[in-house]
């Protein structure tokens, strides 16, 4: 008998960008309209994320990186969608508001 499990349950794999990632994310950087903005901020992410993997013999910040700036544009359409419905967000809360009324 075994003091083992019969069935181990596999681990999710950790995200990992294919090798191209980064220069192909770039590139739509580039193309995107934001890219005056994006294209400095994503280089400046980058080159911090580089630094921390030398220090640290670790591929993680490089993969984060990647994964941020990929969701940020692919949910580009979906927020300037929401900025052009002119919908009115001054119903929402301010939690900033809502703590302050708390500590009184």
């Amino acid at each position: 008998m075994s003091a083992q499990p019969e069935h181990t349950p596999a681990l999710a794999a950790p995200y990992a960008p294919a090798p191209g990632a980064p220069a192909e994310l770039l590139a739509q950087l580039r193309a995107d309209r934001r890219a005056e903005r994006w294209v400095p901020a994503f280089e400046r992410e980058w080159a911090a994320a580089l630094e921390e993997s030398r220090r640290t013999f670790s591929l993680a910040t490089l993969y984060e990186v990647v994964q941020v700036w990929q969701a940020r544009l692919a949910s580009a359409p979906a927020v300037d969608a929401f900025t052009a419905s002119g919908r009115d967000e001054a119903g929402f809360v301010d939690m900033a508001e809502v703590r302050g009324r708390r500590r009184r």
